[in-house]
């Protein structure tokens, strides 16, 4: 079995290597290789079933989701769709196995593990506390 993860976790590498560096840059490549190896560490990783490119895409779309990638404002930007194209897999299942990762990474926006510098530098609970079960702003509190 140790050879089969080695084996898919070194497909999935170079696939998501190559769209970062094709497609997105050096900071989302990051990011996507760190979940892929926490993915890993699961005494049963994910991505031992099903086909490598749906869940080369699914890392791609979590990462993504989570940092505005599909947000027009940001750059970079992709939609979910130009990334199911460059992987040649349907969105559905695509977004179904992006879930999947979410879920069980517990994934969410400003996570500090898997956020751009962009959205880490731009979180708005940063600007606040809580002092005695109140949510205080950092600046109204003397200093």
């Amino acid at each position: 079995m140790d050879n089969e993860v080695d084996e898919k976790k070194n497909r999935l590498t170079e696939l998501l290597s190559k769209y970062c560096e094709e497609i997105l840059n050096e900071e989302y490549k990051t990011l996507c290789l760190k979940l892929l190896n926490k993915m890993s560490r699961k005494r049963t990783p994910p991505y031992l079933s099903g086909k490598i490119e749906i869940w080369a895409s699914a890392i791609v779309y979590a990462i993504g989701q989570i940092n505005f990638l599909f947000d027009k404002s940001f750059i970079p930007y992709q939609t979910a769709d130009e990334i199911c194209n460059y992987f040649k897999t349907s969105k559905s299942t695509t977004s179904q196995k992006a879930k999947i990762i979410k879920d069980m990474f517990s994934l969410n926006y400003y996570d500090k593990d898997f956020s751009t510098k962009k959205m880490i530098d731009s979180n708005p609970f940063d600007q606040y506390v809580m002092i005695d079960g109140l949510i205080v702003p950092k600046d109204m509190i003397k200093k």
